[in-house]
């Protein structure tokens, strides 16, 4: 599968927001989270991947069996506020 440049901005877009869970992500592109890591690997710069591995690993908002059933949204709820 490739990805149009868009596309694949709103996938590094998607997996950089920490509410954002790779399920949502493989569900919208049919990529599972080995792909995200790599198109992430290839798109950031070193010591930004770095950060980001360290940031996502084990965070239970990026993994639906670890999130509180509780938290049905994907992102915060002041994040799109309407004008």
């Amino acid at each position: 599968m490739t990805l149009s440049t868009d596309e694949k901005s709103r996938v590094i877009e998607m997996a950089w927001e920490d509410r954002t869970p790779f399920e949502a992500i493989e569900r919208q592109f049919g990529l599972n989270e080995s792909r995200v890591i790599r198109i992430m690997r290839s798109n950031l710069k070193p010591q930004s991947f770095k950060l980001w591995r360290k940031r996502v690993s084990g965070r239970s908002t990026k993994h639906l069996k670890l999130r509180n059933p509780d938290i049905s949204r994907g992102y915060c709820p002041t994040q799109y506020k309407q004008r």
